[in-house]
């Protein structure tokens, strides 16, 4: 098939059989989206659909294009990620992007759910207690991130050990142990959201090795900022790939 045959036979993998609103205002743009997006980029690497729109979930969640957002949830459910799966890539984006933001796509995704018919609440997917809940995260913290982790906390200076002891217990803590997606996959997601934040530089390097610590090869990397280009473009692409390149350089992923 050439990409205007993938494009179409994708799309309607993912959406159904409609078509676009904007083939009746902008059939050109339209075109080039579909073809490039679903005849290309999707085709690029070896990422399964359920990865490629988990990828795509939090990505417009960080860019906050919620029309899209909202329409990608359902392409998740046709293409099979699970409710508990959406819910669990959205919430990882709180540490990252805020709690406003993160809410504001979590309508959008309670609106899908009720209009498929899914239940509200999910089933509760926390691991950790109000008295383990920084145990656990600085454990798993260490596990992406090794010794540095004990360097940071105990260079930190006393007026900011706080933000150290916030790190370890909130992000990790209460979002990184949570059950409904493994490691390998929070720690994709993480690097695709800290890339398309943009100046977030010292972030994408920390997540580029933090990704190889959990079994995540520089090939899978490439392909998931691959699959965020259209949605966050060339320049923060560019930006991430020049991370991934420094942290792991191409004659290094050679020899291993």
């Amino acid at each position: 098939m050439d990409r205007i045959e993938k494009s179409k036979e994708k799309y309607q993998q993912l959406f159904g059989e409609g078509v676009p609103s904007s083939y009746a205002t902008d059939p050109e743009f339209q075109d080039i989206l579909s073809r490039f997006i679903f005849g290309e980029v999707f085709y690029q690497g070896t990422l399964t659909d359920i990865q490629r729109e988990l990828l795509t979930l939090v990505t417009l969640t960080v860019s906050q294009t919620l029309p899209q957002l909202r329409a990608h949830v359902s392409a998740a459910l046709n293409v099979g990620v699970t409710p508990v799966e959406i819910k669990e890539a959205v919430y990882q984006c709180a540490p990252y992007i805020g709690f406003p933001k993160t809410l504001n796509a979590i309508i959008e995704v309670n609106e899908v759910f009720i209009s498929r018919n899914i239940a509200l609440p999910i089933d509760n997917q926390s691991q950790v207690s109000e008295h383990n809940r920084l145990e656990k995260g600085l454990a798993v913290q260490i596990e992406i991130f090794g010794d540095v982790i004990e360097k940071m906390r105990t260079s930190a200076p006393s007026n900011q050990k706080h933000i150290q002891e916030y790190l370890s217990a909130f992000c990790f803590g209460d979002f990184y142990t949570r059950d409904g997606l493994d490691l390998k996959i929070r720690e994709l997601l993480t690097l695709a959201m800290v890339s398309a934040l943009g100046g977030a530089e010292g972030q994408v390097k920390a997540h580029v090795q933090g990704n190889i610590n959990v079994g995540n090869d520089k090939e899978t990397l490439i392909a998931a900022i691959t699959h965020c280009l259209p949605y966050m473009g060339f320049p923060r692409t560019l930006n991430a790939l020049a991370c991934i390149n420094e942290v792991i350089p191409e004659n290094e992923e050679k020899s291993l």
